[in-house]
Formats: structure tokens, C-alpha cells, sequence
């Protein structure tokens, strides 16, 4: 049997903290993937934008109101809203599956692949170590 390094260890240790975000962020992320959440309506109350080389990447904050009025969230950003989605106080369909920072459209969002390709990263490198073969010694000469 192969014997596990130190290296190993600190390699599985990270694999075991991956596979640990994507577990805890799998639930929302699904959720969010359906379109399952609690139903209401985002307004649109500023943009934020950040540029970058080549790229601008930009967050829509607003407030989530429940259909039944119960949920109220004042400062969510919209997921995956850019500049030109909305216009200040401009509403849109959104629904709410618990993440703290945001809220998703009636088209939900496709964080369940990043979610997935975490937890399978993280088994792969958790249990890399323990699956190697050991090394064939070298025959003499």
C-alpha cells in the first residue's frame, strides 16, 4: 500500500473543503436551477457596475416583495441583471429560494453547474490520494 504524504493529506484536506461549499450551496443552487422559490416582484432601484479589461460586470439592486406579502428584502441584487435590464423603479417577476444576497428571474439560473463541478473537484482530489496505486519498484540490474 501506497503510504498518504503530508502533501496528500493538505491535497485530500482541500478535495474535503470543496466538496463542504458545494454541499452547503447545493440546496439554493437547485432550487434556483427549477425555478422553485417563493414568487413575488423586484424593484429595480440602482445599478452598480465594476469594469474591468474588456469586460463590465454589472449587479441591479432593488427590492423583493412576496405575492403574499410576507417576505420583504430591501437591498437584494437581481441575479444576472446587467446595465441594460432595468430602468430605476422598473419591477420584473422574481422569486426567492433563501440565498441572502439575491433573488432570480422567471428563468432561474444555471449555478447548479458550478455547484456540481465543486463537489466533484473536491471528491476527486479528497480521495485522489487513497485511490493511487503504489509504485512499482524498479527491478535491479
Amino acid at each position: 500500500m501506497r503510504r498518504v504524504t503530508f502533501f496528500d493529506v493538505v491535497i485530500m484536506a482541500g478535495g474535503l473543503l470543496m466538496v463542504f461549499l458545494a454541499a452547503q450551496n447545493a440546496g439554493p443552487a437547485l432550487a434556483a436551477a427549477r425555478g422553485d422559490g417563493t414568487p413575488g416582484t423586484f424593484t429595480a432601484t440602482r445599478v452598480e457596475c465594476v469594469r474591468h479589461p474588456g469586460h463590465e460586470q454589472c449587479t441591479w439592486f432593488g427590492d423583493y416583495r412576496s405575492a403574499d406579502g410576507r417576505v420583504r428584502r430591501d437591498g437584494i441584487s437581481f441575479y444576472g441583471a446587467d446595465r441594460e435590464t432595468f430602468r430605476p423603479g422598473q419591477t420584473a417577476r422574481a422569486f426567492d429560494v433563501g440565498r441572502r444576497g439575491h433573488v432570480y428571474g422567471p428563468g432561474g439560473s444555471n449555478e447548479w453547474i458550478v455547484v456540481a463541478l465543486l463537489f466533484a473537484g473536491g471528491a476527486w482530489l479528497a480521495l485522489r490520494p487513497l485511490l493511487r496505486r503504489p509504485r512499482q519498484a524498479a527491478p535491479a540490474p
